[in-house]
């Protein structure tokens, strides 16, 4: 099908811009720019009282099936153009990603209906924060090494093992966790997809990892007998590969189109230092910029096409591979784009913004923390190597890979 946006998409633009014109202001205001990937501690309480405001406005979970949990019902072009007015809004970065975009459409596809009517409805309220329990030290990209283990005692689970690069799991109150139910299971048999509270003292326990940025939005968590409901297992016992694979895909699609406002907004400022530092008279740094713009057209152009190719699991498009396509493309742009953003300043885009003190040993500017923070754009979220097999194996029907004994 073609995508566009007809008059019906373009009241409902209106009506948005409108909303966050009227809402955004105040402490919400505040908030404003913070949240993004590298400033994801920035302002959390402030931009989990936005969330609130948010879900009063029915603005949580457009993309859901239907309305019957507190949010409003949007066609994909209406939830498009939400994405793209609250980016314009630079309104703050979201606290409620995980549960909204991640899990609900989880547990809309492979939960029960008593799991939906409990945890949708504070999702879409802006109550609930979730984080992710997949990767873990011995199972980054590989998740068919999973090693946490979840032993049925009564109608609990006892959750014991450890996850890291747990995105925000230091302010959240729930994770769901891939973790193995079945004893002596290898690879991806007998796993499980479990949803464990995480006010849990003395049976979790997070700790923060400081990152090149100076910053710690992500951590580690250790789970030590952590207790999970047994109706809180999503698409029955040893079905956690498949669902945990069902969630990557909901990974990507609407959202894509948000974050390329985004991207467009940071190469607007690395063009306006570059012709501020007098870098855009070099030729080979006006191609870059160049090659950049278009780039970001390109991907635009292909979100859009993959958005309009109909059905496909996550959302994202029938058309097979394309999210990991997507994310091939835009994990090394923004590592370029962040690359040129330290060069376009010369020997001053080194130089940190306050002097060297013993509890701060440095301060990075917005230039120097997407330079950092960009290095992990082609590891996080699924590293390149491993999109690069999934395209091999399930697309082009190539060999698979050659693994060696678990």
């Amino acid at each position: 099908m073609d995508f566009g946006f007809g008059p019906e998409d373009e009241a409902f633009r209106a009506e948005a811009r409108r909303w966050l014109t009227e809402h955004l202001t105040g402490d919400h205001a505040r908030a404003r720019g913070r949240g993004g990937p590298g400033s994801e501690h920035l302002g959390g309480a402030e931009r989990r009282a936005w969330e609130r405001e948010l879900g009063r406005g029915g603005w949580i979970g457009l993309g859901w099936d239907s309305d019957a949990y507190g949010n409003r019902r949007a066609t994909l072009t209406q939830q498009v153009v939400w994405a793209e007015e609250y980016a314009r809004a630079r309104a703050p970065g979201r606290h409620g990603h995980i549960g909204e975009n991640l899990l609900a459409p989880t547990l809309l596809a492979y939960g029960s209906r008593e799991q939906r009517d409990e945890f949708l409805p504070p999702i879409a309220r802006g109550e609930a924060l979730w984080c992710q329990g997949y990767s873990e030290p011995g199972a980054g990209s590989d998740l068919a090494g999973v090693r946490t283990r979840a032993v049925r005692d009564g109608e609990t689970y006892a959750v014991t093992g450890q996850k890291i690069w747990t995105s925000l799991a230091h302010e959240a109150d729930w994770c769901f966790v891939l973790a193995r139910t079945e004893e002596g299971s290898r690879g991806h048999r007998g796993l499980s997809f479990l949803l464990v509270p995480m006010d849990q003292p003395g049976r979790i326990e997070v700790r923060p990892i400081r990152q090149l940025t100076g910053t710690s939005e992500f951590n580690e968590v250790f789970f030590d007998g952590a207790r999970a409901r047994a109706g809180h297992v999503v698409g029955g016992v040893g079905q956690g590969w498949r669902v945990a694979m069902g969630l990557l895909g909901f990974e990507r699609g609407v959202s894509t189109l948000a974050q390329q406002i985004g991207f467009a907004t940071e190469l607007a400022a690395v063009v306006r230092e570059a012709v501020a530092s007098g870098a855009v008279r070099d030729l080979v740094v006006r191609e870059r910029l160049e090659r950049l713009w278009a780039e970001l057209r390109v991907m635009r152009w292909n979100a859009l096409r993959t958005l309009g190719g109909g059905g496909g699991g996550g959302g994202a498009s029938g058309v097979a591979g394309a999210p990991s396509v997507a994310k091939l493309l835009w994990g090394r742009w923004h590592q370029r784009l962040g690359e040129l953003a330290v060069q376009v300043r010369g020997a001053a885009g080194a130089v940190g913004r306050v002097d060297w003190a013993a509890d701060a040993p440095y301060e990075l500017d917005e230039a120097q923390r997407l330079h950092l923070f960009t290095r992990a754009d082609t590891i996080y979220g699924g590293s390149d190597e491993v999109q690069r097999n999934i395209i091999a194996e399930r697309v082009l029907g190539l060999p698979r890979e050659a693994r060696g004994p678990r």
